[in-house]
């Protein structure tokens, strides 16, 4: 179950993660709201997984696929490039999302 609660925490990460540029700077309402309950919610997600997971998993994968799921969001929502040597990275990092996800069982 900690598996599930970790991914979770990591698509709210991505939530909140594109909510800032919604924000406007903190200066819009609704996205600056939207983004500060998307902020907890990941992270007391994280918290509850971590109960059981070790901490460096759990934290590598959060990150991992806050900022895969961040980096496409980016590249499909602001059209931000999508270069090869990009995509390659991000390949790279879901590797390693699988990687540790496959070593802690």
């Amino acid at each position: 179950m900690a598996w599930t609660w970790l991914t979770l925490a990591g698509l709210f990460e991505i939530g909140w993660a594109i909510g800032l540029k919604y924000t406007e700077g903190f200066t819009r309402l609704v996205p600056s709201v939207l983004t500060g309950i998307s902020m907890v919610i990941s992270v007391v997600l994280l918290g509850i997984a971590l109960k059981t997971l070790p901490v460096g998993t759990g934290y590598a994968v959060w990150t991992g696929i806050g900022t895969v799921g961040t980096a496409l969001l980016g590249i499909y929502l602001f059209g931000e490039p999508a270069t090869a040597m990009r995509l390659v990275c991000i390949g790279l990092i879901v590797s390693g999302i699988l990687g540790l996800k496959l070593a802690s069982g």
